[in-house]
């Protein structure tokens, strides 16, 4: 029987390979790529083809959100298995909006961990028992749309709004974090567009509100 091909993706390296050993020893599993974010993760895709693809949400240059409305649209045949620290039900939500075939916690099993794989492999959904207590909890309604664009916002994009609910000027971030004026204003702008804003002021009321400073 052909292995399930797995590509891992998660920007810290340690747990990263802590989560590659455990499914190294599973007989019906191989890891045949990892990447430690969103962005990565897709041009791998592209590259290796994996059946399932077992990724974070927090992380640099591309989230796991946003990563899996990428691989919905782009390679609808890969399964997206969510494994996060994150129990926050709207991230639930939009992940699976977005377009992922389960989600469950870093904290279960190997097991359990293997049983999620094999699911969406097969075509189900699974949820690890916290995350299906969590969502089905409340009756599912229409998520606040501050929560909905936060949790699409990169991390990078985070940290340029932060900045600029200071006051900064553009090529003041620019210098603090190390890219170019350019790409500070292409931040920018994807941000408006996310958060459907069209001024400063608006996204500084929108960045003290969500506690960013």
């Amino acid at each position: 029987m052909a292995k399930i091909q797995v590509l891992l993706v998660d920007d810290h390296q340690v747990v990263m390979e802590g989560f590659k050993a455990r499914l190294d020893n599973e007989s019906n599993i191989e890891v045949i790529a990892t990447a430690t974010n969103g962005a990565d993760a897709l041009k791998n895709a592209e590259q290796y083809q994996p059946d399932v693809v077992l990724m974070d949400i927090s992380m640099p240059e591309m989230n796991g959100i946003e990563a899996t409305r990428h691989f919905r649209q782009h390679f609808p045949e890969i399964k997206v298995l969510i494994l996060t620290m994150h129990d926050n039900r709207e991230y639930i939500l939009q992940v699976m909006q977005a377009g992922a075939s389960g989600y469950i916690l870093k904290e279960v099993s190997a097991q359990e961990m293997v049983q999620a794989i094999e699911a969406v492999h097969q075509g189900g959904r699974y949820f690890c028992r916290l995350v299906a207590d969590t969502l089905f909890a409340a009756p599912i309604g229409p998520v606040e749309p501050a929560e909905v664009v936060l949790a699409t916002l990169s991390r990078r994009e985070e940290t340029v709004l932060r900045q600029v609910a200071l006051g900064k000027s553009s090529k003041r971030i620019a210098m603090e974090l190390g890219i170019s004026t350019r790409t500070v204003e292409t931040h920018r702008q994807n941000i408006k567009h996310k958060l459907n804003m069209n001024s400063t002021a608006e996204l500084t009321a929108y960045a003290v509100k969500e506690n960013l400073i």
